[in-house]
């Protein structure tokens, strides 16, 4: 029998995908129900995942979908700046320099490129894209900053129902900002696993919601995009996943928590190519949301094709939407239940840091959290359903 969730929190580091997830959702509404978005850092700086997921719940009519405002940096880490892999593959704006939602956080004040990627914080521990400031492998999205930008954070209200303004049916990104976390938290207290939590970005949000209450572990169902078993990652080392590296460490404590958890990662994913031709579809609606999924859809495929010509000559792959299909049906994969780990350090009998792998306790204390990961998938059935879903939403 096919699980389907009544109600979906989906918690996004809205970029590409994660947009054409967004969207999938908003056309997916006779199967399940949004009940809100928490946009936290990660393919961006939290505050441009927040304006941008704003700008495409308000494209698509959605205003009334309530957004908050979720983590803005790591556990791991005292701040955060996006990584130059991250624009390669979605644009300084996160949606494909699409500039749906202005020229965003990134762009306003952006930083004159320079191959000095030094950030003058005093006391902070900066992550760069996953990476601590300084290490080889971090490299700002826009070059060297003198400081990290906190002037475009939001405003928190006290209350977390949105605000819908006169002006268009917009809301205003600034002031419906609420503590993401709170309320993730309270949606598995009141619904337990009648709510499925989507995450398509790091799990720092899904990680600080277990610690600030460690009673909802058991009663939360989660569906992550992230990490990657039988494959090699998509990070520098060729062995992490972007997601992952991000921050295992909540990774790793949310793999030991006890929550049902599917694992949707790049075993999969890289299965689930979107061709040209769907781009094309959704261009030919005439339509401004058509335009707009063309154009994630162009800007990406075109990004992957550059990368690696051999494994993407098929078309952009659809992480974060093959994660949200899950979400509403199970079947669309196979999955192999094991007891997992992030590791958290690299070095001689640790590992690399941000790879997903067995925990070898679980050889021996079978009682130990496993996880479902998602090791096959229907690929055909889920391009098929996207790209028809896709284009009804488009009109």
């Amino acid at each position: 029998m096919v699980q389907c969730p009544d109600r979906i929190i989906a918690s996004m580091d809205t970029g590409v995908d994660d947009a054409l997830a967004l969207a999938y959702l908003l056309g997916s509404a006779d199967e399940c129900e949004l009940g809100g978005v928490i946009a936290g850092y990660g393919n961006v700086d939290a505050n441009t995942a927040y304006a941008n997921t704003c700008a495409v719940l308000d494209l698509f009519g959605r205003a009334d979908i309530p957004v908050f405002l979720g983590s803005e940096h790591p556990s791991w880490a005292d701040a955060f700046i996006p990584d130059a892999g991250c624009a390669q593959f979605h644009g300084d704006d996160g949606l494909g320099n699409t500039r749906l939602a202005g020229s965003g956080a990134l762009a306003d004040g952006a930083c004159v490129p320079s191959d000095d990627m030094s950030v003058d914080v005093p006391d902070e521990v900066v992550s760069v894209g996953g990476y601590l400031a300084g290490d080889v492998h971090a490299h700002p999205a826009l070059g060297a900053c003198s400081r990290v930008n906190r002037s475009q954070s939001v405003d928190h209200p006290q209350s977390a129902m949105p605000t819908a303004l006169a002006s268009g049916g917009k809301r205003r990104c600034s002031v419906d900002a609420a503590d993401g976390i709170e309320y993730l938290i309270e949606q598995v207290r009141e619904f337990g696993r009648d709510v499925t939590v989507l995450a398509t970005g790091p799990l720092t949000d899904v990680d600080a919601a277990i610690t600030r209450a460690p009673d909802i572990a058991s009663k939360l169902r989660l569906v992550m995009m992230g990490g990657t078993l039988t494959q090699p990652g998509n990070c520098w080392d060729a062995v992490a996943e972007t997601n992952i590296i991000q921050d295992p460490e909540a990774a790793n404590r949310v793999f030991h928590s006890g929550a049902d958890i599917t694992m949707v990662g790049l075993d999969v994913t890289h299965q689930c190519l979107l061709p040209q031709s769907a781009a094309d579809r959704w261009r030919a609606t005439g339509t401004k949301r058509g335009r707009f999924l063309a154009d994630l859809a162009d800007f990406s495929i075109k990004a992957n094709l550059e990368a690696d010509p051999a494994l993407f000559s098929g078309g952009m792959p659809l992480h974060d939407p093959l994660a949200a299909a899950v979400a509403l049906d199970s079947s669309l994969v196979d999955c192999f239940d094991l007891a997992l780990r992030a590791e958290t350090n690299t070095g001689d009998f640790n590992g690399v840091r941000g790879r997903t792998t067995g925990d070898p306790v679980g050889l021996v204390n079978h009682s130990m959290p496993h996880v479902h990961v998602a090791l096959g998938v229907d690929s055909g059935r889920f391009l098929d359903e996207f790209v028809e879903r896709m284009a009804e939403v488009c009109r």
